[in-house]
């Protein structure tokens, strides 16, 4: 299996000194456990826990006694040797047992140094507001997401141009080789299952049994979540017609056609939220920080995975048939895998995506995403065509009080000076799709230093 870019991040944390049991979030068959069995060679032990596939394994916390006589006990149902030096304990599926959760604080509380814990959970979500002593202040999390375009190259063994792409240093005679596997990966998609099958096999066609598989996981999935029978249902309509909306504006009440009412699309909405299956993304009319979302304004779908949407809405071939992404399926995927690319340049559990609209009545601006960063909103379009047609663009660069924006699309970089038609100078870096995972770095160059 292909090395993720999140173990940096799982090392960071196991060298911090005063660390915390580390809860890993995101949605099913992301790579949690995967992510995790990978890391344990790094440890002189590793204790694996599946409390959904063993019930013995959940009665290991139900008893009262101190952390070092559990941990005792686990390395004895682990078959493992309570040996010196540092242990990695992992618990998986801990949402099926509240017990289990509820002890982490415990664990951290009683400062065993050489014991590093992580749990995850598919369905972990389902618990946090439910009644249970949840440990607040005892724990910390990470996001684990699809896999990114680095990735895809890694699983691929395209491993100098990797390099390259880390650097920012792709030269103009590979851009149409990093295009065309770009254009793949927002095909495939980031699942690490199919990802892993792509680079072995090279069989597009093979691919469809796996999403089949993830899309059936994930409506098998929605009695364990949904409170009630209408609830189930309205779960069951999103996951069966929401993928043809990706990256469009919604309206919640009577959504893909259906009879449910805003309340109830609401409710089924942001249980799936939850699940990380899938992202409602709201406007902002800022143009400064702090973004603050209008939740009064229709919001943009988004959706884990492009490579699930294409199946899912059938549109594979057209994805497939396009000399660019931006004229595939109206420009919808390019946007959706720009949002993808985006959401995991950062592994905070908090961080969402935001789009920017104008707040004047009757204006229609709209800007793709806006991004924080350096005390900055910088906003990025997905879009080709002239410099001087980027309308909403122009009209949000008037209003901010820095002189930075960014255009996604398939040709090579650049960087140019535009005039907005109110007058305003700024720098437009026009920013290859491939790049759009580094775009923190990009704008650190091109920003001028403080």
């Amino acid at each position: 299996m292909f090395k993720r870019n999140i173990l940096t991040e799982l090392r960071q944390w196991a060298a911090t000194k005063n660390r915390k049991p580390l809860i890993l979030r995101g949605s099913r068959q992301v790579g949690k456990t995967t992510l995790v069995d990978s890391f344990a060679p790094y440890f002189d032990s590793y204790l694996y826990l599946n409390l959904e596939k063993s019930p013995s394994a959940i009665a290991l916390f139900e008893k009262e006694q101190e952390m070092s006589h559990l941990l005792a006990e686990i390395f004895l149902f682990c078959n493992k040797e309570n040996k010196p030096g540092k242990t990695l304990l992992f618990i998986d599926e801990i949402q099926y047992s509240k017990t289990a959760i509820t002890k982490l604080r415990y664990f951290y509380e009683a400062k065993l140094s050489d014991l590093y814990i992580i749990a995850a959970g598919s369905l972990l979500e389902t618990v946090l507001n439910k009644n249970i002593s949840f440990p607040v202040g005892r724990v910390e999390y990470l996001a684990v997401h699809p896999c990114v375009f680095n990735e895809f190259l890694r699983a691929i063994d395209e491993t100098q141009l990797e390099k390259a792409l880390f650097d920012c240093r792709i030269p103009e005679a590979l851009h149409t080789k990093t295009m065309n596997l770009f254009n793949t990966f927002t095909l495939i998609g980031g699942m690490p299952e199919v990802v892993a099958d792509y680079a072995e096999n090279k069989n597009y066609v093979g691919l469809n049994r796996i999403y089949e598989s993830l899309l059936t996981s994930y409506r098998n999935d929605v009695e364990k979540y949904a409170r009630n029978e209408t609830m189930n249902q309205t779960i069951r309509y999103i996951l069966q017609y929401g993928w043809k909306f990706t990256a469009e504006r919604i309206t919640l009440g009577g959504f893909a056609g259906s009879s449910y009412k805003s309340r109830e699309m609401g409710e089924a909405f942001r249980t799936l939220e939850k699940t990380f299956t899938l992202e409602l993304c709201y406007p902002t009319t800022d143009c400064v920080v702090p973004i603050t979302k209008d939740l009064k304004r229709s919001p943009k779908l988004f959706w884990l995975d492009c490579g699930l949407v294409n199946y899912a809405a059938n549109v594979q071939k057209e994805v497939f048939g396009a000399s660019d992404i931006l004229d595939a399926w109206r420009g919808k995927i390019a946007e959706q895998i720009v949002a993808q690319e985006l959401l995991a340049i950062d592994s905070r559990v908090s961080n969402q995506r935001n789009f920017w609209v104008r707040n004047k009545k009757d204006s229609d601006a709209e800007v793709d995403f806006v991004l924080q960063y350096d005390g900055k909103v910088i906003p990025v379009e997905v879009k080709s065509g002239h410099n001087t047609k980027l309308r909403s663009l122009h009209l949000f660069m008037d209003e901010a009080p820095h002189n930075i924006a960014v255009r996604v699309w398939s040709q090579p970089f650049s960087i140019n000076e535009v005039t907005t038609l109110g007058g305003k100078k700024f720098k437009l870096i026009n920013l290859p799709f491939y790049y759009v995972g580094r775009l923190e770095t990009i704008l650190k160059n091109a920003l001028p230093a403080r």
